[in-house]
């Protein structure tokens, strides 16, 4: 094997490692940024839930 095809072979290996680790970052950012809205958007709704359910009481 010649010394280029092994630096070839070398380098397509730390490519994907480095591939792999920058898509597991990349989907961990995705996953934070969706769970972060979602949570958002359940506490407007229950915020709005609760606000409707207190203002009902303190008109009677």
């Amino acid at each position: 094997m010649r010394k280029s095809t092994l630096w070839t072979v070398l380098g397509v290996i730390a490519a994907v490692v480095i591939a792999w680790i920058l898509v597991n970052i990349l989907f961990s950012l995705i996953a934070f940024v969706f769970r972060v809205v979602v949570v958002a958007v359940v506490a407007v709704i229950v915020f709005v839930i609760l606000r409707a359910v207190f203002a009902r009481r303190g008109d009677d």
